[in-house]
């Protein structure tokens, strides 16, 4: 009995609990997922529109709540709380899959966006700095796509990577309320 007690206690800190592996995935995809957008805006010099910048921060609030989950499970911390972790992690993502489906809905002209990065532009300002300004901005539009990879824009791509993270969170979730 007292070696069935160590041997479950051995396994919920181990690499191979579901727990621990949907948390250190979901980390792992949303910064490489970071970092592609990164990637995209730093070295090819596509830059992102205002709804793209929103939809980063779903990724930059999953991955450090993803780590402290993957830490917690590592540790062996209370299921019920890793569980409710990966359900928010969940929720998150899924509310990023909608924003980046609305946004590529977008940028595939099914409805109007945002008036700050769609549409005319009819607020000048002041117009005795209106060239200067004219200039030094250079605007980026939500509804116009910069790139596009079998027929899906990066929004496009953020929905599918979103959804499948939302999922692994999911089936975390779902392993959680399983015993060890």
């Amino acid at each position: 009995m007292a070696s069935e007690t160590t041997l479950r206690q051995g396994q919920a800190g181990s690499s191979w609990d579901p727990v621990f592996v949907a948390a250190a995935a979901v980390a792992v995809i949303a910064a490489a997922t970071i970092a592609g957008a990164w990637f995209f805006e730093l070295v090819l010099d596509i830059r992102p529109c205002p709804l793209c910048l929103e939809q980063r921060y779903a990724y930059y609030f999953a991955i450090p709540l993803a780590v402290l989950i993957a830490l917690g499970a590592s540790r062996g911390l209370s299921r019920s709380l890793l569980g409710g972790g990966l359900a928010i992690l969940g929720l998150a993502l899924v509310a990023n899959a909608v924003l980046g489906g609305y946004h590529a809905g977008v940028e595939w002209g099914f409805w109007q966006g945002p008036t700050d990065c769609t549409g005319p532009i009819t607020d000048f300002g002041n117009t005795g700095n209106l060239l200067d300004g004219l200039n030094k901005v250079k605007v980026i539009r939500c509804d116009e796509v910069q790139w596009r990879f079998l027929g899906l824009s990066l929004a496009g791509y953020n929905v599918l990577i979103s959804l499948a993270l939302a999922l692994l969170a999911l089936w975390g979730v779902i392993k959680s309320r399983q015993p060890a």
